[in-house]
């Protein structure tokens, strides 16, 4: 069936807002913004440091947008830069002239990733009081980052990331634990560095923009402990489906024998300055400008939302019938936005993400309705394993399924959503966007 105007409006319109919030975290703006340099002075994010001071810079990174922040760098600083090396995700490269670039895995860390950082430890080793160091932090700089605690495999490590994904844990939880199987995580890093000037420039792919969970912390101080590492494994019942190298080694650090990560007031930490140049918040805040823009009553929900993706669905389609029924919170034409991450926990053997999934939850709950869509998409162009940044739905989308043979409650239960989108020509597809600053949902009424 032909889908009415109406709809292929909502869905142009829903594209533009979504590009419109993630060109706004756009990297190379958000360094050029954030960094001032005049003569020999550099200033970042109101404090001021005299180059002349410095025989060197180095710059080093990990994450999804650090090569598109390193070619800001790299144009910034000129001649002044010395070199560097970065970790980004496969595909996410970019060409640049002074910086190794070395692609890893992500979300699940590799050996590529493990001998970037091992090269990027080993210039932190070669610097001293008179280098100044910008580090550059992206969303997945926790899986690019590897370096693991003595004692432990990243085979280890890898089984454990795809354990706490499978079982549904939050990114805070996850990063607890990466930190303390690290050895440069949690503020490890900013002692690798340690004398040098550390400045971190950080896109923020957290909610609350909390800086010790972005990127795993490597460059602030730890608030987790070895002890709330224990007490997330018995939270989900995983003591026995992770290796005993990271039981053994929790338990050790328990016990004291082996040092926690450092906290406030270590003298690394008090030589770091951290940055945040891009977040979420950003990205929503220009999405909804550009509503403004379009003639929609826009309407951001909330920047804090996590969860079970499913659960989350339900409550974006109420708000969607509660605007169609009553008015409520936001007359039509109406756009409500949200951001923030959200988790699924996985008991199918399909392929999909956190935002096909939450697309395809939320198209069930409004299957029928009227001049209603729904999109959600990550800002990194990235949903999941797979080449989608997310999907679309409206009111029609589980008919025109089923006209294909498709049972969207059980590609739900399969956690497929990306094999029901892919043949209804709902996946969005946008490349990397070389940032990250998690998901932007959206959901138009007129």
């Amino acid at each position: 069936m032909n889908r009415s105007k109406d709809l292929a409006l909502l869905r142009k319109n829903a594209q533009e807002i979504f590009q419109a919030g993630v060109e706004a975290v756009n990297p190379i703006n958000a360094v050029k913004k954030h960094l001032f340099l005049k003569d020999n002075q550099l200033t970042a994010g109101g404090i001021k440091y005299d180059l002349t001071k410095f025989e060197n810079i180095y710059v080093i990174g990990a994450g999804k947008a650090s090569a598109a922040m390193a070619q800001a760098l790299e144009d910034f600083l000129g001649d002044r830069l010395r070199s560097g090396i970065i970790n980004v995700k496969y595909g996410h490269t970019l060409p640049l002239k002074k910086i190794q670039v070395n692609e890893a895995g992500h979300p699940v860390p590799d050996e590529a990733g493990f001998h970037g950082t091992q090269q990027i430890v080993h210039l932190l080793e070669r610097t001293d009081e008179k280098d100044l160091v910008l580090f550059l932090i992206s969303g997945g700089g926790s899986a690019l980052l590897p370096y693991p605690i003595e004692g432990l495999s990243l085979e280890d490590k890898q089984k454990v990331t795809r354990v706490l994904l499978k079982v549904g844990a939050t990114i805070h939880e996850i990063n607890a634990l990466r930190k303390h199987l690290s050895q440069v995580k949690g503020g490890r890093l900013a002692q690798l560095a340690y004398p040098s000037t550390l400045v971190s420039l950080i896109l923020s792919d957290v909610i609350g923009d909390d800086l010790d969970s972005i990127a795993s912390g490597p460059t602030v101080p730890d608030h987790s402990t070895f002890r709330d590492c224990m007490n997330i494994m018995e939270k989900y019942g995983i003591r026995d489906k992770v290796p005993s190298s990271v039981i053994a080694i929790f338990e050790k650090g328990v016990q004291g024998e082996i040092e926690e990560t450092p906290k406030a007031g270590d003298s690394a930490i008090e030589r770091t300055q951290n940055l945040i140049i891009g977040s979420n918040r950003q990205a929503v805040e220009a999405a909804r400008e550009k509503a403004f823009d379009l003639g929609y009553n826009g309407l951001i929900l909330s920047t804090y939302i996590e969860g079970e993706t499913k659960d989350v669905a339900k409550v974006h389609a109420a708000v969607a019938k509660e605007i169609l029924a009553m008015g409520n919170p936001i007359k039509r034409p109406a756009c409500v936005i949200s951001g923030g991450e959200t988790t699924v926990t996985v008991h199918g053997k399909g392929k999909g993400g956190r935002n096909q999934e939450f697309v395809l939850a939320a198209a069930i709950e409004i299957e029928g309705l009227k001049k209603v869509i729904v999109m959600s998409g990550g800002t990194d162009g990235t949903d999941g394993p797979t080449d989608a940044a997310g999907a679309v739905a409206d009111g029609t989308t589980v008919m025109r399924a089923e006209e294909m043979g498709m049972d969207a409650e059980q590609y739900l239960r399969e956690n497929d959503s990306y094999h029901f989108f892919k043949p209804l020509g709902d996946l969005i597809i946008t490349g990397p966007t070389y940032t990250n600053v998690m998901d932007l949902r959206l959901v138009l009424v007129i």
